[in-house]
């Protein structure tokens, strides 16, 4: 019975080089010369975190990371930016964590958008993936687009496509 997989991960060193090509772009521009900048990258804990003199100067960086991730081919949702930045004695900090697996209530708005398209295929939920299963692969392109046409707010990929 064909099968596929839906997935929400971000890949570690492209998100990595991301960040490094941020940083290297920042220090390289002539509005953030001589003002203090930290972007730093915790790999643990998928989290991004940025530092700057003022409000503007973060948003700018926080501007600069996501248009480079999305040529690294990262999805500007993965980002969370739902944390609002915080002032800490001259700089101010923010930390962006990074989406990375599909949560529990995500998962179910997935199952629920695909039974409520009436396909006939079986969704389940497996750990921090959505396996799709049905009799036709047609059934599963068709889940697919369905897919990619929502806006479930989260980044989702698509693997193990099996026959």
């Amino acid at each position: 019975m064909p099968s596929f997989d839906i997935v929400s991960k971000v890949e570690l060193q492209t998100l990595d080089n991301a960040v490094n090509i941020t940083k290297k772009e920042i220090i390289n521009r002539f509005d953030f010369k001589d003002s203090p900048v930290q972007i730093d990258l915790n790999k643990k804990e998928m989290l991004v975190n940025i530092e700057a003199e003022s409000d503007m100067k973060l948003k700018q960086i926080v501007d600069v990371l996501i248009s480079r991730s999305m040529k690294q081919g990262l999805d500007p949702l993965a980002f969370d930016l739902s944390k609002q930045p915080h002032p800490s004695g001259k700089i101010v900090k923010q930390e962006i964590p990074v989406r990375n697996g599909l949560k529990q209530e995500d998962a179910k708005k997935i199952i629920k958008l695909i039974k409520d398209a009436g396909l006939k295929v079986q969704a389940q939920i497996m750990d921090d993936l959505v396996r799709v299963t049905g009799k036709k692969i047609d059934d599963l392109q068709a889940v697919i687009g369905l897919c990619k046409n929502a806006n479930t707010g989260v980044p989702l990929q698509y693997q193990n496509m099996r026959n």
